[in-house]
């Protein structure tokens, strides 16, 4: 089905880890993404009891060659210098339609080498919000690992209580993280070290093979894709939740959705995460803790980079510096979109700030709010005026904003400023409640309202009937304020 290579296995070992994945109860196929399934090369897709065996780890993948990967981490500010795949396996790379080199790994597939006394499964909760959230990423074109895969296993999964348990495929451009430079760099072998590096460059920055200093440049390189990511997630509301360094990618795509969530009431510092208790990576935090991680990586290559002492060491620093640089750069890309406004606007960031506020205040849905804004840009009717108002808690601020808007409409608006707006503001989320929803049915055996969430989520965008109804905010009954971890 899958045509598999394996480059990542000839790093030296504790990187990439034989193992191999614990046969389950009862596999049974949840869902299967055909189309990214032949993005990836695959011609005929077999039965899904076949595929419940694949997908599940009780048969091979022909040429898959399983393996975990070590990696270590800064777990909410502690580092962690052996942390690893405790519940997943790499079955291996393929190249897919467009010559991009991708990974496929089972998650929840049993114990590794680096369980560390876990017991290697997921839950299927978790499984199935990071199947709808990562899909959902990806067709607002937000850089993310995606869904391959979901398969029950018979077998029951004890956290707080026992659950139905489940094994997740999941296809990354790789599954190498700041914490798997961190890992090689606390063993101090620098051999490794530079090994991962070359590879990281040739797989996924080769233009940085022929700079004048390829470790400098690959740096430079981590950090304009994380910039652009993070300020992506923001334009959408996203809260990652678990922004540890061995959750950072290499590669600049959104990896491990554990506790994650979209903001709905806005709030600069929300957490839903059960475990940030000290809101350590809240909504607004998110680009300095990208930025942090983005050091701890920087640290990691100072062995490479040419130089030595103050002057090594602070043509780091400015690489790291220059994140905030191209992370406003992207949001003011992204607000202007957001707002209808051209690009070069000078009154895009104020209206937004001033937007914001206003959503703070007003305890408006971020989603709903610039929707409504959508649909106003496209009609300037009363109803959309009034739809708009009815959002907030305090219309006469609104007002007074909306009014400062249209100011600025008049300069800048046409046919493709609203097009920007259409294509940046999508009218649905994976709500939280909506999420749960699925997630309590599919509990009950019952898998028709996470297949009717997966359709609409996936075209975020499109406006119909269902859409209109899975995108309503939560009412105050209906709200999920906080979401949990599968480990």
């Amino acid at each position: 089905m899958l045509s598999f290579e394996h480059r990542y296995a000839t790093l030296p070992e504790p990187l990439w880890v034989a193992s191999q994945a614990t046969p389950v109860e009862r596999p049974e196929l949840v869902a299967f993404n055909a189309p990214l399934a032949h993005e990836l090369g695959a011609q005929d897709i077999p039965e899904a009891t076949t595929l419940a065996e694949w997908f599940s780890g009780n048969q091979l993948l022909p040429g898959a060659k399983p393996g975990a990967l070590g990696y270590a981490g800064h777990q909410f500010g502690n580092f962690v210098p052996q942390l690893g795949d405790g519940r997943a396996l790499l079955l291996g790379e393929v190249v897919d339609q467009h010559g991009k080199r991708r990974d496929v790994q089972l998650k929840g597939s049993g114990r590794t080498p680096f369980s560390r006394g876990g017991d290697g499964r997921s839950p299927l909760g978790p499984v199935l919000r990071e199947y709808l959230v990562s899909e959902y990423m990806a067709a607002v074109g937000i850089p993310t690992t995606r869904a391959l895969a979901a398969v029950t296993t018979g077998e029951r999964v004890v956290r707080q209580l026992p659950e139905p348990g489940a094994v997740f495929t999941r296809v990354a451009s790789s599954h190498i993280r700041v914490g798997t430079f961190q890992f090689i760099a606390a063993r101090q072998d620098e051999a490794a070290l530079k090994a991962l590096a070359d590879h990281v460059i040739e797989r996924h920055y080769p233009d940085a093979a022929s700079a004048e200093d390829p470790y400098l440049a690959l740096l430079e390189a981590v950090v304009a894709r994380q910039a652009e990511l993070i300020a992506r997630w923001l334009s959408v509301g996203f809260i990652h939740g678990v922004m540890n360094t061995d959750n950072c990618s290499i590669a600049g795509e959104t990896i491990d959705y554990g506790p994650c969530a979209f903001m709905e009431q806005f709030d600069p510092q929300k957490v839903y995460s059960s475990i940030d208790q000290g809101r350590r990576y809240a909504f607004a935090n998110q680009p300095a803790i990208a930025q942090w991680n983005l050091a701890r990586f920087a640290e990691t290559l100072l062995p490479l980079i040419q130089g030595e002492g103050d002057a090594l060491v602070e043509k780091a620093t400015d690489a790291i510096r220059y994140f905030d640089t191209l992370f406003s750069a992207q949001q003011r890309q992204l607000h202007a979109d957001k707002l209808g406004l051209d690009a070069g606007s000078d009154q895009a960031e104020t209206l937004m700030e001033g937007l914001e506020s206003q959503m703070h205040q007003g305890r408006m849905d971020m989603t709903a709010t610039f929707d409504a804004l959508t649909q106003y840009a496209a009609s300037s009717g009363d109803n959309h005026h009034e739809a708009l108002l009815a959002l907030t808690e305090n219309p006469d601020g609104l007002g007074e904003w909306l009014s400062q808007w249209q100011a600025a409409q008049v300069a800048s608006q046409n046919a493709d400023r609203l097009t920007a707006m259409q294509r940046t503001n999508p009218i649905v989320i994976p709500r939280n409640h909506r999420v749960q929803e699925a997630i309590n049915a599919a509990y009950e055996g019952d898998f028709a309202p996470f297949h009717t969430l997966l359709a609409v989520v996936t075209r975020p965008f499109d406006d119909s009937v269902e859409a209109r109804r899975l995108a309503a905010p939560a009412t105050e009954n209906e709200q999920v304020l906080r979401t949990f971890c599968g480990t």
